[in-house]
C-alpha cells in the first residue's frame, strides 16, 4: 500500500508564503511524476505544478513565477513553495504521484491540505 501525506497548509495573509510537503510511503519501486493540484468548492481539481523524476517542471499560468515545486528523491518527498499568495490561491491542495510498485503503475492521491488566504 502506498500513501501520500501532505502537510504545511494553513491560514496566511495576502502576499504571504507557505510551503507544502508531500511524503510518500510504502513499498515503492519508483516515483515518476509528482504533482500538486488544487480544488475549490464547485470547481474541478486543477493542476498547479508537476515535477518529473529527473526534475523537469511545469506550472499553471496562474502560479508561474510565484510557486516553486521541488522534490527530494531520497526522501520520496515533494514540496510546493508558494509565495505572494493571493485570495484566489485559497483551496484544498492535493498531492499526486505516479508510482511504480514492481511492475505495477499506480496513481496515488493524498488526503489534501487546506490553504486559506485572508487578511
Amino acid at each position: 500500500q502506498v500513501q501520500l501525506v501532505e502537510s504545511g497548509g494553513g491560514l496566511v495573509q495576502p502576499g504571504g508564503s507557505l510551503r507544502l510537503s508531500c511524503a510518500a510511503s510504502g513499498s515503492i519501486s519508483r516515483i515518476n511524476t509528482m504533482g500538486w493540484y488544487r480544488q475549490t468548492p464547485g470547481n474541478k481539481r486543477e493542476l498547479v505544478a508537476a515535477i518529473t523524476s529527473d526534475g523537469s517542471t511545469n506550472y499553471a499560468d496562474s502560479v508561474e513565477g510565484r510557486f516553486t515545486i521541488s522534490r527530494d528523491n531520497a526522501k520520496n518527498t515533494a514540496y510546493l513553495q508558494m509565495n505572494s499568495l493571493q485570495p484566489e490561491d485559497a483551496a484544498v491542495y492535493y498531492c499526486n504521484a505516479d508510482v511504480s510498485i514492481t511492475k505495477i503503475d499506480l496513481e496515488v492521491w493524498g488526503q489534501g491540505t487546506l490553504v486559506t488566504v485572508a487578511s
